[in-house]
């Protein structure tokens, strides 16, 4: 399935909060004191929603700018699924993890479906 790349703006848009919502999460946890690691994740995905919102009405600029930080959001992810859990067992963290590596799948996904 292709999409157009306003549709693509659109889907990514939604996967983002999502991202948003796990950056909130671990920004406030009160881990984050005692792994400053965490606050890796925590700038990725704010510097990558923050990079994309500028561009939301201009869907070429949007979908250059989110391959660009999609491996930086990627990298983030995978070191993110392995300070969590030393962090905390707690299932909050482990919903986290679950949620930034289907967040990130998901972009990488709709980069390869769009038109």
């Amino acid at each position: 399935m292709s999409l157009s790349k306003a549709q693509a703006v659109e889907r990514s848009q939604i996967i983002l909060s999502h991202a948003w919502m796990v950056r909130t999460f671990v920004k406030h946890s009160e881990e984050v004191e005692d792994f400053p690691e965490l606050s890796h994740i925590v700038r990725a995905v704010f510097d990558a929603c923050r990079a994309l919102e500028t561009r939301v009405d201009d869907p070429d600029a949007y979908l250059k700018m989110l391959r660009k930080k999609i491996s930086k959001l990627r990298k983030a992810t995978d070191q993110f699924a392995i300070d969590a859990p030393e962090a905390s067992l707690h299932t909050n963290f482990e919903q986290a993890v679950i949620s930034m590596k289907a967040c990130t799948k998901a972009l990488e996904e709709l980069l390869e479906q769009v038109e």
